[in-house]
């Protein structure tokens, strides 16, 4: 049976809630219901290890505990494939890319970071009222984090806060997604039986509680919340961790655009279209979910969109031929049908798609166009494989449209003319963009959004520097 870790110990829970295979339906395992009285001990060991132990000032020993976690990972690597394609029903092609093996080596990319990176930033020496002033900044471990995740891409995201807070000197509670709290649960036992990491320094939680993730969020003894989910709770996490002055990380919604420029290849970018929204079924944030196109080639572009989702292997995820498999859970696939019956109710046309598929959790990659911007289907974020297409009339309206959004968090553009798109991409207010397929998502490069998509990066140099804190000094020399 699964288990927690909180203070170094690997512990069992009074109580036990289901966690189901998306795919069909069933049972998969019983994860711990973290208890209000579990999730204070778990801050507490945090709190503990990081006033009490060398953890955050020995980067030697922060290295090698990477190193060891890193290791590990790749030795069970297979495992949490396994359980990653159940628990999140994943497509087992997917586990090669985002869903694991790409998290495995940002492990990896924050254990070699400590190799050479500077914690100091000397600022030089001043002349100030007849004397020589040396100043300089330390960069510091921020203290215990809370680190929250949701439950579409568990590893990554655990890793995401994970490795970049232990490189830091951060201690923190990891807090599993209640939909997919087995391949967390997973990681904590690999922690405590496979690396030197201190007692306390990562507690591994798994509840269906809501009173835990505010416990997490307001504990005084919690210096800074790395959370990632949807904005209307990023919002309240936002709010709670305010009354103790948190620093807080959001990684939220998004509503991103791929704006299709009128030179741009329509078979190419049809393509490109269609299988990004199918795309672990459209559980994603950055995803495109609006298709900007020209309204005079806007039937020939959605015929092309329409050809491509319809033959999308949906279907088993353990087949490595399945490109899409099933949604989180029934009420995640009601919310997703339940918007797309009422963009149809609200004068959208469904092209394909728009119905379930069982047993499990499956829904048929959607098309729908004769969306209206400010509709909901174009507004809010639906976290399933349904694109809603947007004819525009120039690249104004074009960029109109796209900012058109509460959210920031991504976008694209198609054409031919890589200065007419790198001119329009600059336009649309969104913390990361793709040019013509171009992948921005590495373990060193800075993922985040603008507006309600989140405050702060995750990943790279700055990812780092969500965990750390400041601190400058003056000295005289002379």
């Amino acid at each position: 049976m699964p288990r927690q870790l909180i203070d170094g110990r690997l512990v069992e829970a009074d109580a036990r809630y289901a966690s189901l295979n998306p795919a069909t339906g069933e049972v998969l395992g019983h994860a711990p219901d973290a208890t209000d009285e579990q999730a204070r001990a778990a801050v507490a060991a945090a709190r503990k290890a990081f006033d009490t132990t060398a953890w955050a000032t020995d980067t030697d020993l922060r290295r090698r505990c990477l190193d060891q976690l890193h290791n590990a990972l790749v030795e069970h690597r297979e495992e949490f494939r396994e359980l990653t394609i159940a628990d999140a029903g994943s497509p087992r092609m997917l586990t090669h890319a985002a869903q694991l093996d790409e998290p495995i080596e940002l492990v990896r990319y924050y254990a070699d970071l400590l190799k050479n990176h500077s914690f100091v930033d000397d600022m030089g020496v001043v002349e100030y009222q007849g004397q020589r002033h040396h100043r300089w900044v330390e960069w510091e471990a921020g203290g215990v984090a809370a680190a929250i995740i949701p439950y579409n891409y568990p590893n990554q995201l655990a890793f995401a806060k994970l490795a970049p807070a232990l490189a830091a000197g951060c201690t923190l509670v990891l807090k599993a997604a209640p939909d997919t709290p087995l391949v967390t649960l997973a990681l904590g036992e690999l922690i405590a039986e496979h690396t030197e990491i201190p007692a306390g320094v990562v507690n591994v939680l798994s509840s269906s509680r809501a009173s835990v993730g505010e416990i997490l969020t307001t504990h005084p003894d919690v210096d800074l919340v790395s959370f990632t989910g949807a904005s209307p709770t990023g919002r309240r996490v936002m709010a709670a961790a305010s009354d103790t002055v948190k620093r807080v990380f959001l990684e939220l919604g998004g509503k991103s655009a791929l704006v299709v420029l009128d030179d741009a290849d329509v078979k190419g970018t049809a393509t490109y279209a269609a299988y990004m929204i199918c795309l672990h079924s459209g559980q994603a944030c950055a995803i495109t979910s609006r298709m900007l196109v020209p309204r005079r080639h806007h039937d020939a572009i959605v015929e092309q969109v329409a050809k491509r989702m319809e033959r999308v292997r949906v279907g088993d995820p353990n087949d490595p031929k399945t490109y899409m498999g099933p949604l989180i859970s029934e009420r995640q696939r009601d919310k997703v049908d339940g918007m797309v019956q009422r963009a149809v109710a609200a004068g959208a046309t469904l092209v394909t798609g728009g119905r379930k598929i069982d047993p499990g959790f499956f829904y048929a990659p959607t098309l729908l166009t004769g969306v209206d911007p400010d509709s909901e289907i174009a507004q809010e974020e639906v976290f399933g494989p349904v694109l809603a297409v947007i004819p525009y009339d120039d690249d104004d309206d074009a960029v109109r449209i796209a900012n058109n959004s509460v959210y920031g968090l991504s976008g694209a553009v198609q054409s031919a003319d890589r200065e007419r798109a790198l001119a329009v991409a600059r336009r649309i207010r969104t913390g990361t963009f793709s040019i013509n397929g171009g992948n921005y998502f590495f373990s060193d490069t800075p993922f985040g959004g603008y507006k309600q998509s989140g405050i702060g990066r995750e990943k790279g140099v700055a990812g780092l520097e969500e965990f750390l804190e400041r601190k400058t000094f003056g000295e005289v020399v002379g």
